[in-house]
């Protein structure tokens, strides 16, 4: 019975937000044009502000939902963990749209804010401050989730250790990281462009 929740964390984090915003305000796919995700940094580059924010906010909450849902029906931190990353795997490969989606950092905000909202703030922060210096999208995006599994340790200091959360918060990481390589390589060759002044 149980799982039947990780069809439905999958068919969460599938809903292609960025793709409908595409082609509901634009009239774009989205996919075809900038740096062809469909998270709400290329909405913004593409649409615009206020696309982008829905499209981040309708992300946040695939993830969050998807693992509240586990923590109503009462089940373990595994099957947490397990919907979450189901959410995070139909986030970045959506059958809908031919596998071809999002980077994760949304959703995958959205799973630590429903596993543990202060690890998810404290990574929201980092993001924040980390962009305000830079005002590169995957730079923050990068150093955020590399620091979840740290902030997921500290967290455990005023709580039992949870292995699986900690779990978690490491495959997010090489995740997240693993879907920014592209911008990895032009971070590496100095050519990551700002926001607002190209791909990000």
């Amino acid at each position: 019975m149980n799982l039947l929740i990780l069809p439905i964390g999958y068919l969460l984090g599938s809903i292609p937000s960025g793709y409908l915003a595409g082609k509901w305000l634009a009239g774009i796919d989205i996919r075809e044009v900038g740096s062809g995700s469909t998270g709400a940094t290329n909405v913004l580059r593409q649409i615009g502000k206020k696309a982008a924010l829905s499209v981040f906010l309708i992300d946040v909450s695939k993830g969050m939902v998807a693992v509240l849902i586990a923590k109503n029906l009462l089940l373990n931190e595994y099957w947490q963990i397990s919907i979450g990353l189901a959410a995070l795997a139909g986030h970045i490969w959506p059958l809908w749209l031919n596998w071809q989606g999002g980077k994760a950092v949304a959703t995958g905000l959205g799973v630590f804010l429903g596993l543990s909202w202060k690890v998810g703030l404290a990574s929201l922060g980092i993001f924040a401050l980390i962009f305000s210096a830079f005002k590169i999208v995957s730079i923050a995006s990068i150093i955020s989730a590399i620091s979840l599994p740290i902030l997921m340790c500290i967290s455990f200091a005023n709580s039992s250790f949870s292995a699986p959360y900690l779990l978690a918060s490491l495959i997010s990481m090489f995740l997240v990281i693993w879907r920014h390589r592209s911008n990895i390589k032009r971070l590496i060759n100095k050519e990551e462009s700002i926001v607002g002044k190209g791909r990000n």
